[in-house]
C-alpha cells in the first residue's frame, strides 16, 4: 500500500484549515510577524493559506485553481528586503501552531510540516527580496513530500 501524502496524513482540508487558523491567530499577535498584518489582511487569508498548504503538501490544486499561481504568492511576499529575524519568528510561530492545531499526534508528520515551513520561509518566499517585479510569471506551487522538496 502506498504511503499517504502529507495532506492525507494530516486529515485533509479540515486539518489544514485548523493549522492555517492557528498560525494566523499567532502570527498577528507576534512581535515581528505581526507587522506584516498591521495594515490589514484579506478576510480569506486563512482559507487561502490552507489551500496553498494543501497543494504544496500533496493535496488538490485548490490554490492554483482558485487564487493564482506561485508567482502571485511570491509577489505578495517580495520586495520587502531581507528580514531574517521576522522569518525566524514566523518559523517559531508555525512550529507552535503545528503543536496546537489539533493535528494527529504523529512526531514524523509534525517534524515534516516544520521542515516544510522552514524551507518555504528560508528558501522559497525570500527569493526576491528587492522587488516583486523580479518574480517571473507562471511559477507552479512548489511541492513537498515526506522526503523534502519535490523536483519538477
Amino acid at each position: 500500500m502506498a504511503r499517504p501524502t502529507i495532506y492525507e496524513a494530516m486529515g485533509g482540508m479540515p486539518a489544514l484549515r485548523s493549522l492555517a487558523a492557528s498560525w494566523h491567530d499567532r502570527a498577528i499577535e507576534a512581535t515581528l510577524v505581526g507587522h506584516a498584518f498591521a495594515s490589514g489582511y484579506r478576510d480569506d487569508h486563512e482559507e487561502r493559506l490552507a489551500a496553498y498548504l494543501a497543494e504544496a503538501l500533496g493535496g488538490p490544486a485548490s490554490y492554483s485553481s482558485r487564487y493564482g499561481d506561485h508567482s502571485s504568492v511570491l509577489r505578495l511576499h517580495s520586495g520587502m528586503g531581507a528580514h531574517v529575524q521576522m522569518d525566524d519568528e514566523a518559523i517559531a510561530v508555525f512550529a507552535d501552531a503545528v503543536q496546537t492545531a489539533g493535528l494527529p499526534n504523529d512526531a514524523e508528520l509534525r517534524e515534516t510540516l516544520k521542515a516544510f515551513w522552514t524551507w518555504a520561509v528560508q528558501h522559497v518566499m525570500t527569493q526576491y527580496p528587492d522587488s516583486a517585479d523580479d518574480v517571473p510569471s507562471g511559477l507552479r506551487i512548489p511541492r513537498w513530500s515526506w522526503d523534502g522538496p519535490v523536483e519538477g
